[in-house]
């Protein structure tokens, strides 16, 4: 029973594309092609590596031990195993596992395992979306209040067991079970403001929410439902005799019909999701563009206009020390798509200032003084080169690339998949014999290498690396919700 137990959770996995919170891809380590069971292991992984594994996959040391020492056959407890040499630093072992099962399945099927040891739900990370409005053709069937979101799937009562399953409970297939109700199934649970993707079980049978228009690819075949928990209502006083007005912003590109917003007791609303950050908006009333009359908070456009501004999160104050005799000094980035008459710096004691709020994220900005583009004195770390060279902020930065070696290295930059392996992007800072970089990353997994003196070399204090299609391996970063 604990084997067969065990199969089902792996090929569990592997349906799902998710798995337990470990440096190691169950969809990339372990796979089931008609009724075999694959592992690809690689022969460099250390100690630390290999327990990982044998926890991840319920595998007996034992038999990882035969692998490390060669063996091309292993019988073990009755099961046998075999051993491929895949290149010279892979191999593959495979055992079948083949099971009569009871009834023919479907893509859509899923086998309901005690996945109840993964993360609790709600505490996953929130999927990244800049903003997000719901699509629902019944209202009924989503509610967000106060931190509380409550699905309802209406009918199925012949059903005998329905799940919630979905990225706020990383895909659990028994943590979330909904309760039968006179009409339908229903669940509160408690949840962030964020963009969240789900399916429903109905006993056993993966379901895309019926009442739900916005769908992802799911990447198998099917799509998943989206949804988003709101933090933001805007609202528009009066305009009573208005046929017909929306709300557009730096958040949605300026589109000017796409966010429609409703009459309600003589004012104008929507309800929507925003990410971190600053925003820029304005309301569109029968297609004159009017900031908001309730907000105070407004920039210049750079046009001669202005727009009104709101902020979600903490702020950064960017200084600039000095220049005291400068008539303006003026702070552009990325993040405000590098508008020159926008962010005007205000004038202090000892320099210049300004408050902005960013959201979590990679930036790069200069400073323009009277007109003159200049890097940030203070800020040592900064992104490409020459006329290009930008100053580089990571806001909450969650990772810190480190490379204790070539002290005596004029240049060292790192490259990777997460900067479309441009090498001259994110150039590291030496400090005391070390070379550092801080940056964010989402979730995930990474490549990457470091770049010295323009030659290209592994981390050697990561001992995580796959192949690349050049023959000299890539670095391998795993970043945790």
């Amino acid at each position: 029973m604990r084997k067969t137990k065990t199969y089902l959770l792996l090929l569990f996995l592997l349906l799902l594309g998710q798995g337990a919170r470990s440096q190691f891809n169950p969809s990339t380590v372990c796979r089931v092609e008609n009724g075999i069971m694959y592992f690809t292991i690689d022969l460099n992984w250390n100690n630390t590596q290999k327990k990982e594994l044998t926890r991840l996959f319920d595998l007996d040391s034992t038999l990882l031990a035969a692998v490390y020492s060669g063996k091309t056959e292993i019988d073990l407890k009755g099961a046998k195993w075999e051993v491929k040499k895949l290149n010279s630093h892979q191999v593959e072992l495979s055992k079948s596992i083949r099971i009569k099962p009871e009834k023919t399945s479907s893509s859509k099927d899923v086998f309901l395992v005690d996945d109840r040891w993964m993360n609790a739900a709600g505490e996953a990370e929130r999927e990244s979306a800049v903003y997000g409005v719901n699509r629902f053709t019944r209202i009924s069937v989503f509610r967000y209040k106060e931190s509380i979101a409550r699905f309802f799937l209406p009918g199925h009562k012949e059903a005998k067991k329905v799940f919630l399953s979905g990225s706020f409970n990383s895909w659990s297939t028994q943590q979330t079970p909904m309760q039968p109700c006179d009409s339908g199934w229903i669940i509160d649970m408690k949840l962030k403001p964020g963009k969240y993707s789900y399916k429903y079980i109905l006993d056993g049978t993966w379901t895309e929410d019926p009442f739900n228009r916005l769908t992802e690819d799911d990447t198998y075949g099917g799509n998943n439902s989206v949804v988003y928990c709101y933090n933001r209502i805007f609202m528009l006083r009066g305009h009573t005799d208005a046929h017909r007005v929306f709300l557009a912003g730096s958040f949605n590109n300026w589109k000017e019909e796409e966010l429609s917003m409703v009459a309600v007791k003589g004012n104008w609303l929507i309800s929507m999701y925003l990410h971190e950050g600053t925003h820029t908006y304005k309301f569109i009333v029968d297609k004159a563009w009017i900031t908001d009359p309730d907000n105070k908070l407004k920039r210049p456009d750079g046009a001669g206009n202005f727009n009104s501004v709101i902020e979600i999160g903490q702020s950064i104050v960017f200084r600039l020390k000095g220049f005291e005799n400068a008539k303006n000094v003026i702070l552009a980035g990325d993040f405000n798509g590098w508008n020159t008459g926008e962010l005007f710096m205000e004038k202090v004691k000892d320099g210049w200032q300004l408050a902005y709020v960013l959201g979590p994220g990679n930036y790069q900005y200069k400073f323009i003084v009277d007109g003159k583009w200049m890097i940030d004195p203070a800020n040592p770390n900064t992104s490409g080169s020459g006329e290009m060279q930008n100053s580089f902020l990571a806001n909450k930065s969650n990772y810190l690339f480190r490379l204790d070696k070539f002290p005596s290295a004029k240049k060292v930059t790192i490259a990777g998949s997460f900067n479309g392996w441009n090498q001259d992007n994110f150039i590291m800072v030496q400090k005391d014999g070390k070379w550092t970089f801080p940056i964010y990353l989402k979730p995930g997994k990474y490549t990457y290498k470091f770049i010295v003196d323009g030659k290209w070399i592994r981390d050697p204090g990561n001992d995580l690396w796959e192949e690349n299609e050049y023959g000299t391996g890539n670095s391998v970063l795993w970043i945790e919700p």
